[in-house]
């Protein structure tokens, strides 16, 4: 694999230059600014970069501004970001994920650490690569189908506040007892998504997922949050600033919206999704795994929610054929 790491402190670069010549089993590229390490990607001749390490606080560009530089090139939009710093901040912590970054390690940092990190982009990025290639066939052939399966977390491009899964539960894992004071996570879920993804083709039900977040967000707008789709139709967010969602008026905003929003298929047919909306469970007093749990409470709650009201329209219409 091979990383380009940015840092303005020529101390950290040498370090990552012994961590890469013990593990082995990567190759490091390094830059001293974000300005550099832009013009250095600029060159056709670097080839291409698997996953990057970068500093904040650097003269001329921070990394957070460089992760969002980095997210608008189609090349790189997917490639894994890490953040290696000193900033324990959460409200850097926010903007990293938020701009963003695929995890977070703060410094100093162990080997140890750093080598199972590693391990994990790697691990993500491969997979990535497979799930990137399906998406991408479905958009060339038009008629083929049924390449992203419904259980898997799909990336979702150019939407606010919109992260990735595994960079969601990496930012969990920063957050310490006291950065989730006033926290809150819920989710969504798209009602019958089994029958969408029964019917529409690879590229179809990615767009109808994409725009759904885009609704979602765009309901959000005004609160601090961050959201993440997690597969099967549900989307999982995480509030900031002590705001306790009304899930049923928010719920309704979003149904609302997706109504006044045209959503089409390849063939031209109208598709309207609806979501269902889960519990809002506070992440007060809450860290470690019991964090996990909650994030795991809301997707659940919210899928429940969804199987809840399919039901409820079935038996309607059983009760109305009785009689």
């Amino acid at each position: 694999m091979r990383i380009l790491a940015v840092d303005d402190d020529p101390i950290i670069l040498e370090l990552l230059g012994q961590f890469v010549e013990i593990i082995g089993t990567h190759e490091l590229l390094t830059a001293d600014s974000a300005l550099d390490a832009l013009e250095a990607l600029a060159d056709p001749d670097i080839g291409h970069i698997d996953c990057f390490m970068f500093d904040i606080q650097m003269p001329g560009m921070d990394g957070i501004d460089l992760t969002k530089r980095i997210r608008e090139t189609a090349r790189y939009s997917d490639t894994p970001i890490l953040m290696l710093t000193a900033m324990s901040d959460k409200r850097y912590i926010d903007a990293a994920f938020a701009a963003g970054a695929s995890d977070y390690v703060t410094k100093p940092f162990e080997i140890a650490e750093l080598t199972s990190r590693i391990k994990i982009v790697e691990n993500a990025a491969q997979g990535k690569q497979q799930r990137t290639k399906k998406i991408f066939a479905a958009k060339s052939v038009a008629d083929q189908s049924k390449h992203v399966e419904l259980f898997e977390p799909i990336s979702i491009y150019d939407v606010d506040n919109v992260i990735e899964y595994t960079a969601m539960e990496n930012y969990v894992a920063q957050l310490s007892r006291s950065a989730l004071f006033g926290s809150t996570t819920f989710a969504f879920t798209i009602r019958e998504i089994d029958a969408f993804h029964a019917s529409l083709s690879a590229f179809e039900f990615y767009s109808l997922v994409s725009d759904v977040a885009e609704v979602l967000s765009d309901t959000l707008i005004g609160h601090q949050f961050l959201m993440s789709y997690a597969g099967n139709g549900t989307f999982v967010c995480i509030t900031e600033s002590g705001w306790r969602p009304d899930m049923a008026a928010l719920m309704d905003a979003v149904n609302f919206e997706l109504s006044q929003t045209e959503l089409f298929d390849n063939h031209g047919t109208r598709v309207h999704p609806r979501v269902s909306a889960g519990n809002a469970v506070r992440l007060i007093w809450k860290h470690g795994s019991s964090v996990m749990d909650a994030l795991a409470d809301a997707h659940s709650s919210a899928e429940a929610a969804s199987l809840a009201h399919t039901k409820s329209l079935t038996n309607f219409w059983q009760v109305d054929q009785r009689a």
